[in-house]
Order: C-alpha cells, then sequence, then structure tokens
C-alpha cells in the first residue's frame, strides 16, 4: 500500500524573516532612487528641480554622496517592520488557501490577501515611514527648521518626546491606504503574472519578469497616495487636512498630473525595489526549502 508523502512547509517564521530580509535588501540598493522621489514630491510648489536627474546631480554635488543615503537607517527599519509584516502575512495566507483549495489562488483571493497584507504592514511600518521622509527631506528645509535626527532611533524619541507618543502614526491613513493599494497590485499582479509567464518563463527570468511588470503596474496604481502621505507626513503647518485634502488641492493648485510627480524616480525606485525584494525573497525561500527542508520544488509565492 503507498503513501502519500506530505511535503513539509516553510514555518511561518520564517516567511517572515524572508520577507524582512529581501526588502531590506532591495532597499539598499535603490536607496538614492527614494530620497529622490520624495524630494521631488516635496518641491512639487518650489520647482526647486527640473527633473529627477537635476534633483540627483544637485543632491550630490550639494550636499555629497552620502547625502543620497539620508535616512537609510530608517528605511532599513521600515522593511523590517512594514516589508516583514506584509510578506509574512501574504505568504500565510496564500499557503493557507492553496492547502484549504488545493490549487492557486484566483486573481480576486490574490487582492484580497494584499489588502489584508497591507493594511496590516501599513500600521506597524507608519513610524519608521515617517521617520524617513523626515531624514530624507531635512536638508533642504532651512538650517533653522531641520530637525537634524541623529538617525532612526533618534527620530522615534524626539518625535515621541516633543510631539507626542500618537504622532509616530502621522500620516497613519494615507500610509495604511497606500499600503493596501500597493500591496493589492504589487503582491496580486506578481503571483498572478508568475503563473501566467510560467508557461514561457522559469527560474531566474520568470521572477524577473513578473517582477518588472508588477513595479509598474503598483507605481501607476499608487503613486497619487505615496504623495499624498509624503506631503502630510513632511508638513509643519496643518496644510492637509488628510488625503482626499491633499489630492483635491494639488490636482487645484498645481494640475492633475501633479498627483504623479516623481513618476520616473518612483518607477526607479519601486520597479528595481520589486524586481529586488522578489528574486531575493524567491532565492532565499528556495534556498530555506533546500538546504533546510529537503525540497527542491520552487516557491508559491
Amino acid at each position: 500500500m503507498a503513501y502519500k508523502v506530505e511535503k513539509k512547509s516553510v514555518p511561518g517564521y520564517m516567511m517572515y524573516i524572508n520577507g524582512g530580509l529581501a526588502g531590506m535588501m532591495g532597499t539598499c540598493i535603490v536607496q538614492p532612487l527614494d530620497l529622490v522621489k520624495t524630494r521631488m514630491q516635496i518641491s512639487a510648489t518650489t520647482r526647486e528641480y527640473k527633473s529627477s536627474l537635476d534633483c540627483l546631480i544637485k543632491t550630490f554635488k550639494n550636499e555629497g554622496f552620502v547625502a543620497l543615503y539620508n535616512g537609510l537607517s530608517a528605511g532599513l527599519v521600515r522593511q523590517a517592520t512594514y516589508t516583514t509584516a506584509r510578506m509574512g502575512f501574504y505568504q500565510m495566507e496564500n499557503e493557507a488557501y492553496r492547502k484549504r483549495f488545493d490549487a492557486p489562488p484566483t486573481i480576486l483571493a490574490s487582492m484580497g490577501m494584499g489588502v489584508l497584507a497591507g493594511a496590516f504592514g501599513g500600521m506597524i511600518g507608519n513610524p519608521a515611514e515617517l521617520a524617513l521622509i523626515r531624514m530624507m527631506s531635512d536638508n533642504r528645509l532651512p538650517p533653522a527648521e531641520r530637525r537634524n535626527y541623529k538617525n532612526v532611533a533618534d527620530a522615534f524619541v524626539r518625535i515621541a518626546k516633543e510631539e507626542g507618543v500618537t504622532s509616530l502614526w502621522k500620516g497613519c491613513t494615507p500610509t495604511v491606504g497606500r499600503a493596501m493599494v500597493v500591496n493589492m497590485v504589487q503582491l496580486a499582479s506578481y503571483s498572478q503574472l508568475k503563473n501566467l509567464f510560467s508557461q514561457y518563463f522559469s527560474g531566474l527570468p520568470l521572477h524577473i519578469s513578473a517582477s518588472m511588470m508588477s513595479g509598474l503596474l503598483t507605481t501607476i496604481a499608487s503613486m497619487p497616495l505615496d504623495m499624498a502621505k509624503t506631503r502630510i507626513q513632511q508638513q509643519k503647518s496643518g496644510e492637509y487636512k488628510g488625503t482626499m485634502d491633499v489630492l483635491l488641492k494639488v490636482s487645484r493648485n498645481e494640475g492633475f498630473f501633479s498627483l504623479w510627480k516623481g513618476f520616473t524616480p518612483y518607477l526607479c525606485r519601486i520597479g528595481p525595489h520589486t524586481v529586488f525584494a522578489f528574486i531575493f525573497l524567491e532565492q532565499l525561500t528556495k534556498a530555506y526549502k533546500r538546504f533546510v527542508l529537503g525540497d527542491e520544488s520552487e516557491s508559491n509565492i
């Protein structure tokens, strides 16, 4: 009598660890592009930079190469919280779906799982997101208005002390809203595109092609919410009341397409980050399955 040997699954805690590590590794590569994107969004009304390249050159010329990595500590903490939470949560949802229905998730199921994973990650990662935005934009403020955070830990302590602990979740609504949209599009599209492209590719080419398309779709869908989040978290005067107020004021005062201000650096940032994060995640998961579980199969992300 033959017995079916059930393959061991990657434990839940490793899904969270691999997700966080993949995000942090991707951030180390694309941090300068994230800085350019943030500064372009904040300076939209002042016309300080003519283009993304102009922003990159001026930052390098006026502040030095190291300035391109302003906020890296906050960026890594953001990945260690936000990406760990969203990637781990999504993988567990995905695994649970496959076990229950013995089939890959449908597109609607993938989108629903992405929304839940985004909300979960957005709530947890908001403090680091806030510190990241402020640290990356600090050097462009007048000296008297600069916060001069030493690092992400100093930012957390000072924000809590000077503005109140709840201020660490300033801009949480647009952050969570953006995270829900990003993950609904990014995670769901990656899963679906990976299944679709698997007819033509396998291995690394499959991961790259699926993640590149996912990055483009995610950029288009999430850019306005990301811009609103950035404006709210950076403001000091209370100019904006909320996400919709930002979107309406920007559309009215700066033009509708200003909602996608900084699109190029945002695409150049989120595109490669999506590619690198998914490739790292796939390879980390594959390595764990191979060397720990003795399983040579592909991941089910």
